[in-house]
């Protein structure tokens, strides 16, 4: 018994050391780059992973209205809310049907953020990654709004998130974040700059990722009686979503992280239900919420050919 137990202990001590040094290494590589030619020892050619950028989404016919919506409850005794997300996503549409205003937009995402971090340690190393982009285009809002308003970063007033310059400035929303920016050269289309386009069109992507998993979570068994795991899910929606801008490190340190996500109950507990039958309804209203905020954004990035920034 003694001896099986060190051997357990001795595979996960190797799983992680493993994982961590993969993990190390693929920081290199987070800001998510451009995408490079497959065929080097650091970027080998995957045939299962898609190259191709999806499709702009396809908004459904489910309820957009909170009335229309079936209750979603208060999870108390946890950081992640499925309403205040649902709120926030909402109220980031703007009403001209096309732009996407910026506080409430970021706001979502401190929402989904939570909700990665639950996750466990292991998500966490990448939800931080995440963490420091919206921090980013916060900053660049404060940086924008200070010298517009002839003020220091530092200055009191501005230190508090909902005076981002974020309500009024140049980075109200996506569509004027991306005009400002190409107006005072911050976007480069052949090499990396840190703008607020770039760093929003990191999030976009993400945002598919986490839309595509929640998706599976909202499907039903498949023709043998078997749910897919989260990890499954995850490890789907990744190798759509991401990973054909990720390079090879760092594919392979995901695809490590994915079988150790939580089972599907868990899931299920953050958007306080306990039941599959019971969470397909809640989730289908924050996924019709997630593809009006991604189709508006992939329509504005389209547009202004930022779909491949480097």
């Amino acid at each position: 018994m003694v001896f099986l137990r060190r051997t357990l202990l001795l595979r996960y001590l190797l799983l992680s050391t493993t994982l961590a040094l993969l993990l190390f290494i693929s920081s290199f590589w987070l800001p998510q780059g451009e995408q490079r030619d497959c065929g080097s020892v650091w970027q080998p050619c995957w045939t299962h992973y898609s190259h191709t950028p999806p499709h702009p989404l396809i908004v459904g016919g489910w309820a957009e209205s909170e009335e229309d919506a079936p209750f979603i409850k208060e999870c108390p005794g946890q950081s992640f809310q499925a309403r205040k997300l649902l709120h926030y996503l909402r109220s980031s549409l703007a009403k001209d049907g096309e732009d996407i205003l910026l506080e409430p937009y970021l706001l979502s995402w401190d929402q989904l953020l939570n909700f990665m971090e639950s996750l466990g340690t292991m998500v966490s190393f990448f939800s931080q990654k995440v963490r420091e982009k919206t921090e980013l285009i916060r900053e660049l809002s404060l940086k924008h709004s200070s010298e517009f308003n002839g003020k220091s970063a530092g200055s009191s007033g501005l230190q508090n998130p909902a005076a981002f310059g974020l309500n009024t400035g140049a980075y109200r929303s996506v569509r004027s974040m991306v005009e400002v920016e190409l107006k005072e050269g911050r976007v480069n289309f052949s090499y990396r700059t840190d703008s607020g386009c770039r760093t929003l069109l990191r999030l976009h992507r993400s945002l598919l990722w986490l839309k595509m998993m929640l998706e599976g979570l909202s499907e039903g068994p498949d023709s043998g009686g078997r749910y897919k795991t989260p990890g499954e899910l995850s490890r789907d929606a990744y190798r759509v979503a991401l990973a054909p801008h990720h390079p090879w490190v760092l594919r392979q340190a995901a695809e490590i992280v994915f079988p150790l996500l939580p089972d599907r109950e868990y899931f299920l507990q953050l958007v306080c239900v306990q039941k599959q039958e019971e969470a397909a309804p809640v989730l289908r209203i924050i996924i019709h919420a997630l593809s009006v905020v991604h189709t508006r954004t992939q329509r504005i990035l389209e547009e202004y050919n930022m779909l491949e920034l480097p």
